[in-house]
């Protein structure tokens, strides 16, 4: 199985596709595209050129930090662990970029996944769009 990851300046179509697939059709989010999209580096995880996976990454309003977020896998390519083949993908070009921290808002269900890559929960959980949130952060070595 060849797999590739393509990095986006611009918000491409296959990411944006996984997204609304994910996001909106089976999670019920209604405001998944915002400004963050406009400045985001997009990344594309394709399986035999199909786009399974995406995220979006962008510099946070500290020095070295970034954020991550959006990221999705499509239904039929769950269980490959392409969630955290994205995720290392964008930490290992925000490390690139000069980053030294990856803060994140996850979905408090995603929460053991994040957890399983080094990330730590911290602030009081949240509510976006009525779904549980929870702040989450990795310092890159």
């Amino acid at each position: 199985m060849k797999t590739e990851v393509r990095i986006f300046r611009a918000l491409p179509e296959d990411a944006a596709r996984i997204r609304r697939a994910v996001f909106m059709e089976e999670q019920g989010f209604h405001d998944e595209f915002d400004k963050a999209d406009e400045t985001a580096s997009h990344l594309v995880l394709y399986i035999e050129g199909t786009p399974a996976a995406t995220c979006r990454f962008f510099p946070g309003t500290s020095a070295g930090e970034y954020i991550v977020g959006r990221i999705a896998v499509r239904k039929e390519s769950r269980g490959q662990h392409l969630g955290s083949r994205v995720l290392l993908a964008a930490e290992e070009a925000i490390r690139k970029a000069g980053g030294s921290r990856i803060v994140l808002h996850a979905q408090e269900q995603a929460r053991p996944f994040y957890e399983k890559q080094g990330y730590t929960a911290y602030g009081t959980p949240d509510l976006d769009e009525d779904h549980p949130h929870i702040w989450m952060a990795k310092t890159l070595s």
